[in-house]
């Protein structure tokens, strides 16, 4: 007969489960996923249900708490950056366990957080951001160094770097994502332009093309995010190219559209890099038309773009490719509406489309990377007139961590 060792015991001296073992958290976004050993003694009957809670002061277990019926168990509702502990009951038909041994320390995740800059006027420093796990409106962030409009924005997990501008800008500044406040300086491109295409992986920021001093270029520059410092020369583009949508799987960069020196001249080109590797493009294969003044957003796996200009007319239209495989794009879905010079960044699975030239330019649109169909809402910006934001993400799709 089992002992009587539960931390509750029942009628008739009738036990409960031996002590769950083994426990561990390992950390997600305001969660935790509490794993556990069962015990081999279930006590006088099975075990139906196993309870975890997390403590913050490793004395009242208060802090949340799940129930499941095996290992492990995920408890949300957490707190971002509070280190935690948590502990397992077992539970039968005549009672609870004896807690478990606590875990070590883990400390809930925050939300993934875009960080946007507001492209209405040349003047323009607004940042605001909103947190990718919910839909909702944005809110304040701080202000970039110097105001201007089409910079692109590029960054890593900790890191929001924003270059160029359409006043043919050099300038590349820099935020720290998880503390709101005013952007610092972070170095130069090695040729002012506007209009640029920008991807990265959690190590390096890439911009590819936009309009320099000598009208669209075919540049490729690149930093390393987490040092300040200049821009280096990566290789070059195809052909000049300005207007230029770009997105990143982990190892693979890829440049879509874009438009020549002047905006009869549009293609639907789309090139490839490999982020680690300087080096010129290579070709992937080529969208349903030609495109420029879009925008895309990627997972580890697939680049979503939003075509914007398709053969001269503003579309809602959505198409994507499978960045480790080339080839044509194929059709996504579309937009809630049809605009130009949207603005996106992602966090793994959920794609957003931001702001734009048209109607609706404060909407940002949402997607689910993985699953094709129309986007839907997810909040809005602070103001209307919000052509060619520029926004990355501290869990974008280029980022494998």
């Amino acid at each position: 007969m089992a002992r009587r060792n539960g931390g509750f015991v029942g009628q008739d001296g009738l036990d409960a489960p031996d002590i769950p073992t083994g426990v561990a958290g390992t950390a997600g976004e305001l969660s935790v996923s509490v794993a556990f050993t069962a015990p081999s003694d279930a006590g006088t009957s099975a075990i139906t249900n196993f309870v975890a809670q997390v403590s913050i002061d490793d004395t009242a277990y208060s802090a949340g708490s799940n129930t499941g019926t095996s290992s492990p168990i995920v408890v949300s509702s957490l707190t971002a950056g509070t280190a935690a502990t948590a502990k397992v009951w077992a539970i039968n038909a005549y009672g609870t366990s004896a807690p478990s041994d606590a875990s070590a320390n883990f400390t809930p995740l925050a939300l993934p957080r875009a960080i946007i800059q507001l492209n209405n006027d040349a003047d323009n420093v607004t940042l605001e951001f909103v947190n990718m796990g919910t839909s909702g409106n944005t809110t304040d962030f701080g202000d970039l160094t110097v105001g201007r409009e089409a910079t692109d924005a590029c960054g890593s997990s900790t890191r929001a770097v924003f270059g160029g501008g359409g006043d043919k800008s050099n300038v590349i500044d820099y935020v720290t994502i998880a503390s709101v406040g005013n952007a610092t300086d972070f170095g130069n491109l090695t040729d002012g332009r506007g209009g640029l295409g920008s991807l990265s992986s959690n190590v390096r920021g890439i911009w590819a093309g936009g309009e320099g001093s000598s009208n669209p270029v075919n540049i490729i520059d690149y930093i390393t995010i987490a040092s300040v410092g200049n821009a280096t020369d990566f290789g070059n583009l195809s052909g000049t190219r300005n207007q230029v949508s770009a997105a990143a799987s982990p190892t693979r960069g890829v440049f879509l559209g874009g438009s020549g020196s002047n905006s009869n001249t549009v293609y639907d080109i789309m090139e490839y890099i490999t982020i680690a590797n300087t080096g010129n493009t290579t070709d992937f294969g080529n969208l349903s038309g030609q495109a420029r003044l879009g925008s895309a957003c990627s997972s580890n796996t697939r680049i979503v773009v939003h075509c914007g200009f398709l053969g001269g007319s503003v579309v809602d239209t959505l198409e994507y490719i499978t960045t480790a495989n080339t080839g044509n794009s194929t059709n996504f879905g579309d937009l809630t509406a049809a605009r130009y010079n949207t603005g996106s960044t992602s966090n793994h699975t959920l794609g957003i489309f931001i702001g734009g030239a048209g109607s609706d330019t404060n909407v940002i649109d949402k997607i689910t990377i993985a699953s094709v169909g129309n986007a839907t809402d997810f909040g809005d910006l602070s103001a209307n007139g919000n052509r060619d934001p520029a926004a990355t993400s501290s869990k974008h799709g280029g980022i494998a961590a």
